[in-house]
């Protein structure tokens, strides 16, 4: 299965650390979140990567060539999508590169996210709902804990109150797409924006299947994500590498 990580944002939110490197590179520990998003990858024999980039993308391509050949039997490539490209025009860019006889699904992530996914479920997944529901797309929800405590307003009054904790209506989107490749002729270009334009018109036509992951998923979006993920990463038990010890 081929790997597509969106890795060409200018990441804004993070400006303290992108005005110099693209985000993919913001490190936690010693190494950028994108050694960890590859490393991940790689420890469940994943390892035909293809990096959509963007902003500095230059950087992300001698990372990979001084830092990635001693994974065995990786093959990992990274693509200028262009500066300002959307989401979904970054992966019709590719076409070339995903294009296989063999019609097998491609999995898209973000070059910033980290979940503990057991992938070959995943894809399992993916594959019974695509006989069985016609899905063109599956994408990965997780129920992350929120971090406000949770209110139902009814006729001026609080009926429901409850702390800190996780919601079991609170589903949100990860960020880890399974993909089949007649997808791409849906995306009409440069402008196509995949969470605005692609999914949506799949949720309306029956044909975005959901994956409701059970474990852990985490952004670094904002600085305070970062902490987070440092913490998590020095305390030697990070969520994204337990899978393998299984």
């Amino acid at each position: 299965m081929k790997i597509v990580i969106l890795a060409g944002g200018y990441g804004t939110r993070l400006s303290e650390e992108t005005n110099e490197i693209p985000k993919p590179l913001v490190t936690i520990g010693d190494d950028p979140i994108l050694w960890h998003i590859i490393k991940n990858f790689a420890d469940q024999n994943l390892k035909e990567i293809i990096i959509a980039g963007g902003y500095k993308w230059e950087s992300i391509k001698e990372f990979i060539s001084k830092k990635f050949i001693e994974i065995e039997g990786s093959n990992i490539t990274v693509t200028n999508t262009g500066l300002d490209t959307c989401t979904g025009g970054r992966v019709k860019r590719l076409e070339p590169s995903l294009e296989d006889e063999s019609n097998y699904p491609f999995l898209v992530t973000y070059g910033d996210g980290l979940a503990d996914i057991n992938y070959h479920t995943l894809v399992d997944h993916h594959l019974r709902m695509r006989q069985k529901k016609g899905a063109l797309v599956t994408l990965t929800a997780v129920n992350p804990p929120s971090r406000f405590g949770r209110l139902r307003v009814e006729k001026g009054l609080c009926s429901i109150f409850t702390e800190k904790g996780q919601d079991p209506e609170g589903w949100i989107n990860a960020g880890f797409y399974l993909v089949e490749p007649q997808v791409l002729d849906l995306i009409p270009g440069d402008g196509c924006v995949w969470e605005k334009d692609i999914l949506p018109q799949l949720a309306t036509q029956g044909r975005l299947a959901v994956y409701q992951h059970p474990g852990e998923f985490q952004m670094m979006d904002t600085w305070r994500d970062r902490i987070y993920l440092e913490k998590v990463w020095a305390e030697g038990d990070a969520f994204w590498t337990r899978w393998a010890h299984e």
